[in-house]
Parts: C-alpha cells; sequence; structure tokens
C-alpha cells in the first residue's frame, strides 16, 4: 500500500502551488465541521450510498475533512481515486471498479471496505486550483443517473463556494462561523422536509399573495413559481367556494379558530379546476398579530411525481445560496457589519425553524421521528389521528409499543439492532406497505418511508406513513370479484383456469392423482321459463349451496356459466369408483325438490368425470374437454346418468 507512486497516479499542471494553497487554507488536520458534515449528509442521503467523503487531497496522502460511514480519517495519495478526480475537469464517475483498469487492482478495491462505486467532484478555490473532491461510494456497483449526478455537483458547488468564502472572509471567519453553521443546518433541514413531501405546501401573506410555493403545488395547479407571485389566493379559488374560504379566514383572524381544512376546487392554469383536500393555518408573529397562512394541498384528482418537487426546491436551494453568497461578500467589505448581520441571520434562523415546526406539525402524512434506540422524538397531529396517540403519549417510548404488530417487534428490533452495528438497512429510502396497529388495537395498512440521519456518530430516523387501509380493501375485493360468480359466490371460469394447473402441480409433488366432474343441471330451463329467472337465479344459488355442502372443505365448486357447474376433487389418490361415489351424492343431493320463487322446482344432474393420472396426464384444458364430453355422453343417456360407466 506504500510502494511509489506509479504513472497511474496524475498529477494537476500546477501541484506545487496548488499544495501550497491547500496548506495556506488551514484546512487540514483541523476538526469537523458541521457546514461540511451537512453537505456530506445530505450527498448520502440524496445518492442512498453507505459513503461520502470532502476528501482534500495532500502532497502524499489523502485526509478527510467530511466524512459519512467509515472510520478513517486518511488514506496514501497513490491507492486514493479522488487524486484521478482533481486531474479532470469533469467529475469523475467509476460505476464499477473491477471493470476499470485504473482501480481493478486498487487494495480499497480488491481488500477492505471493497469499494465497487465511486463519483467525485472537484472542488476548487477561487483561482481553480482542485484542492480535493466531493465524492460518493458504494460496495455495489450502480449507475448514477443525471438527476444524481446534478446534485452532487450541485453539493460540490456549494462546498467549493465555502472553501472560495474562507479565501477572501479569513478576517470574518470567527464572527460569521456560528450564524453561518445554523443558517445551513436550517436550510438543509427544510430541503430534506420538501423533497419528502409529496404534498402541496405555500405561504400565503396577509394580503392574499403567494411568498413561497413548492414544486407540488406547481404540478397540482399548472402554475410556475413566478406565476404564482403574481396572483392571489382568491384569484385562484373557485368562485364557488370563496364565501366559505372567507368565512374560515375571518375565523382564525379573530382567534376563534387556529386552522381549518375541507375539500375545495382550485383553478388551474389552463382554467380547469381541480379538486384539492386543503389544510390552511394561520401563523402569528412573537407579538400575537397574524403574519402569514400555511397552506397544504393534496390533488384528489392526480398525484405528481416527486421529480417536480426535487426540481422546484433544487432551484430554491440555488437561490438561497447565492442570497447567501451576496450577504457573505458584504460581510467582507465591513466587518463591523458582522455583528447586525449574525443578529439577523439569527432571526432569520427562528423564523425558519417555525416555518419548518410548522409544516411538520400539519403535513397531510403521519410524521415520526425516531432515535438510534427505536424511541419516538417527534410525533405530528397526523400520527395522533392515525395511530391515536398523542404526541405526549408517544414521546420516549419504544415504537413497537406504539403501532408496530406483536409478530413483527423481533424483526424490527432485529434491524435496529443490525443498522447501529453495520450501518445498513433495507428499510431506508423505500417505499413500504407494512401492516401496523392503533391505540385501541385495530388494525391498519400503511405506506411507510424512512430516513436515517446520522450526526455526531448518533442516528436518527425520519418516517413519513399513510393510512392505505381503504386502498388496500378495494384492492383485495376487486381481486375476489374477478375470480368469484357474482351470483352463487362460487369460484368462477378464470379461477379454474388458474386452479387445475396448480391442482396438477400439487398432484406432482405429492404423488397422488385427483378427478375433475363436470356438471350440467337437468330440467333448469324448464324451471327457468315457468317460474322465471328470479326463480331461476334462486334455485342456482340453492344448487350451489348443496354442491358446497356434499363436498370436503379442500375440494374446489366452480360455476362455469349457466347450469354448468364443475367440481375439483383433491387430497387423495381418486379412483373413478370414487369419484363416481362422490357424483352419486351430488345428484343425490339435487334432486331433492327446491323452492323457488312461488312454487317448488325438481332437478336433476349429468356428470361427467375425467381422471388425472400421474402418468401419461392431460394438460389442464385437455382435462376439462375429457369431463365435458363425457357429461355429454352422460346427457345423452338420460337424466341422472354418470360417465363413463364403471
Amino acid at each position: 500500500m506504500n510502494e511509489p507512486i506509479s504513472s497511474r497516479d496524475p498529477r494537476p499542471p500546477d501541484e506545487a502551488g496548488r499544495v501550497a494553497l491547500l496548506h495556506a487554507l488551514q484546512l487540514l488536520d483541523t476538526p469537523p465541521e458541521p457546514v461540511f458534515d451537512r453537505v456530506t449528509r445530505l450527498a448520502s442521503q440524496l445518492l442512498g450510498v453507505p459513503v461520502t467523503l470532502f476528501s482534500l487531497v495532500d502532497a502524499e496522502r489523502q485526509w478527510f475533512k467530511s466524512r459519512v460511514g467509515t472510520p478513517l480519517t486518511e488514506t496514501p495519495r497513490n491507492i486514493s481515486f479522488c487524486t484521478h478526480a482533481i486531474a479532470q475537469d469533469a467529475p469523475l464517475v467509476v460505476p464499477d471498479t473491477l471493470e476499470d483498469p485504473r482501480f481493478a487492482a486498487n487494495p480499497l478495491v480488491l481488500g477492505l471496505p471493497g469499494l465497487r462505486f465511486y463519483a467525485g467532484v472537484p472542488v476548487r478555490t477561487a483561482a481553480g486550483h482542485a484542492i480535493g473532491t466531493l465524492c460518493a461510494m458504494d460496495t455495489r456497483p450502480r449507475a448514477l443517473a443525471a438527476a444524481e449526478l446534478a446534485a452532487l455537483e450541485d453539493l460540490a458547488a456549494i462546498v467549493a463556494d465555502e472553501v472560495q468564502r474562507r479565501e477572501q472572509m479569513s478576517a470574518a471567519r470567527d464572527h460569521l462561523h456560528t450564524a453561518d453553521v445554523a443558517m445551513r443546518a436550517t436550510q438543509e433541514r427544510l430541503r430534506s422536509i420538501f423533497e419528502l413531501a409529496s404534498f402541496g405546501i405555500a405561504l400565503i401573506d396577509m394580503q392574499g399573495r403567494w411568498m413561497t410555493v413548492n414544486a407540488a403545488a406547481c404540478a397540482i395547479l399548472g402554475y410556475s413559481e413566478q406565476e404564482f407571485r403574481q396572483l392571489t389566493f382568491w384569484q385562484i379559488t373557485h368562485p364557488d367556494d370563496r364565501a366559505v374560504d372567507k368565512a374560515a379566514v375571518q375565523e382564525m383572524l379573530a382567534g376563534r379558530i387556529g386552522q381549518y381544512e375541507r375539500q375545495k376546487r382550485y383553478l388551474r392554469h389552463d382554467g380547469g379546476a381541480v379538486w384539492v383536500h386543503t389544510t390552511i393555518s394561520l401563523k402569528r408573529d412573537d407579538a400575537g398579530q397574524p403574519a402569514y397562512f400555511i397552506v397544504a394541498v393534496i390533488d384528489i384528482q392526480a398525484r405528481k411525481e416527486a421529480e417536480q418537487q426535487l426540481a422546484a426546491l433544487h432551484a430554491d436551494l440555488e437561490d438561497r445560496v447565492r442570497a447567501r453568497t451576496r450577504e457573505l461578500q458584504g460581510a467582507n467589505e465591513r466587518l463591523t457589519a458582522a455583528i447586525a448581520s449574525q443578529r439577523h441571520a439569527e432571526q432569520a434562523l427562528r423564523t425558519r425553524e417555525a416555518q419548518l415546526t410548522s409544516v411538520l406539525e400539519y403535513a397531510n402524512d403521519a410524521y415520526i421521528g425516531i432515535d438510534d434506540t427505536g424511541r419516538v422524538i417527534a410525533w405530528n397531529r397526523q400520527a395522533e389521528r392515525t395511530f391515536q396517540w398523542t404526541a405526549d403519549e408517544a414521546q420516549g417510548r419504544r415504537l413497537e409499543d406504539l403501532i408496530i404488530p406483536q409478530e413483527m417487534h423481533a424483526q424490527h428490533e432485529r434491524g435496529i439492532a443490525r443498522f447501529r452495528a453495520t450501518g445498513e438497512a433495507v428499510v431506508l429510502g423505500k417505499r413500504l406497505e407494512l401492516p401496523a396497529h392503533r391505540k385501541d388495537g385495530s388494525a391498519l395498512t400503511v405506506e411507510v418511508r424512512i430516513h436515517a440521519t446520522r450526526i455526531d456518530d448518533r442516528v436518527t430516523f425520519s418516517a413519513f406513513l399513510h393510512d392505505i387501509t381503504e386502498r388496500k380493501r378495494a384492492e383485495a375485493q376487486r381481486e375476489h370479484d374477478i375470480r368469484h360468480d357474482p351470483l352463487t359466490g362460487l369460484l368462477n371460469r378464470r379461477a379454474l383456469a388458474e386452479l387445475l394447473p396448480q391442482a396438477q402441480a400439487r398432484s406432482r409433488r405429492h404423488g397422488i392423482g385427483f378427478a375433475v366432474l363436470f356438471i350440467d343441471l337437468d330440467g333448469f330451463k324448464a324451471v327457468n321459463d315457468r317460474l322465471g329467472h328470479e326463480a331461476g337465479d334462486e334455485l342456482l344459488r340453492e344448487v350451489a349451496r348443496r354442491l358446497r355442502a356434499a363436498v370436503r372443505a379442500n375440494d374446489s365448486v366452480v360455476r362455469l356459466a349457466g347450469d354448468e357447474f364443475v367440481v375439483v376433487l383433491e387430497g387423495q389418490p381418486y379412483t373413478l369408483a370414487e369419484a363416481r361415489t362422490v357424483a352419486e351424492k351430488l345428484i343425490a343431493a339435487l334432486v331433492q325438490p327446491v323452492a323457488a320463487g312461488a312454487g317448488e322446482a325438481a332437478i336433476g344432474a349429468s356428470i361427467g368425470i375425467a381422471l388425472h393420472a400421474l402418468e401419461g396426464e392431460l394438460d389442464a384444458a385437455e382435462l376439462l374437454r375429457e369431463a365435458d364430453r363425457q357429461m355429454y355422453l352422460a346427457k345423452q343417456a338420460g337424466r341422472g346418468w354418470i360417465r363413463p360407466l364403471p
């Protein structure tokens, strides 16, 4: 690992000047700083990789100013990936290190930690020197999407801006450091919430003008953020809904209510109306005076994908970075103004934190914060409504004591322990459907998205949960209706097409055959003609009940169509004699008179039998056709016959 640097270790043209500038910046061998740690954590979350670094490339080593997912603080330069990244203008992306001749024999690839993926963006000073990289690494090969690479470049630009500001503001660094770290923390937290939000969020001033609008709101209503700023809340509210909204706003201004929610219509950019579920809350300042409204909007006609939210939030983050850069450049010209700027930043921080708290508190998804021991540290109002526990009741309790079913406790505890030991978790960053239960013990199904954040070697989890119980119930009912006859409740032809191949597979697995009985009712048409269709339907339901009662629980009864039924006999090695015995039992059950409509009906049945043998077997369609053919022969012989004969 300490052999001389080979010709495969590229050096920038002005290596001596680059290294001298790196040492002059006084970044090497300094303690971790939140301003960089937030960027590496955000890069890890956005790209879904276990390791992210802000690496500084010294003369003969690379040292990690900020790191996520590795205990190492430095490595020799002659085995580093980053020394290749700083030698080129474009980002360096290695989808699979074993496929790249520059890195296939690298000890960091062949040994621990077994790197298989690398993406690094050079971090440059104002003079253009690449002093290091912002890089992301994984132990699995992977492809990097264009949006992910753009996000990594944007985050590297933030790091570069901070480095360049340190070149320009060494005199003001101590005075502005606290305010700068706090502001960046607020920006990153606010951006994370916006990225996770699947609903529209907006702030409206007291004149009804749109102050801030996220991408979801833009997607729902079709306006750009600039177009929103040229409109008022009332201009895009449907005329029929304005009176109710105005009355509710007056109630909030009078202090009688703090928020209201309802279903209403907005006017889209294209002129059409869209139904939304909206929650509007009034935010007051420290003096208790109305300051602005917070509006949350869910599109109940069509939902948009999260990429639109990310694009708007990305643009918003760039605006904030540019604004912050202008503030710091102004502070460099007038050091005495730094204290006033710091006070202003602290006030902005309190405002942003209040906005963040309001967004979380009034989100339409249940939001739960969990520490690395599995105990609740945050529980919003929607979580109270969804799971019936108040925030005070939930605070400090383990999640499995609140919403996780008993049978999943062990799995949850193993997942927490595995993450604490290895930093790996299969549920992070995915959209999952999981069972849960409420305080009263009732069950529900939730859609869950979980993200992990590591701060000072401590991990917290942010979970957004949405109740999808009704949706899953509707899906299950649709699946049942597809495979069952609506009149009799028996399995239908589609279910039979799935059942027969499954029965054949079970037959081969257990080494026993089974029998298929094709049943056609005798005299049903006469009953239908004499007593009417309603009586005929009543008769068919009674036939279904008798067939089901006459066979065993593991046998299947199917209504094909009209007065044709199929019974599949399984669970024992059926012979023709045994199958005929069941068929005779079915005929005996069906010939008993049935009360139908205003009269009484007597019917019979003709039955054809097909046996599934283990050798020379028919396929499912041929087996059914053989049973149908035998039934036809029985029908020709007269009422109540069974074919084939013994």
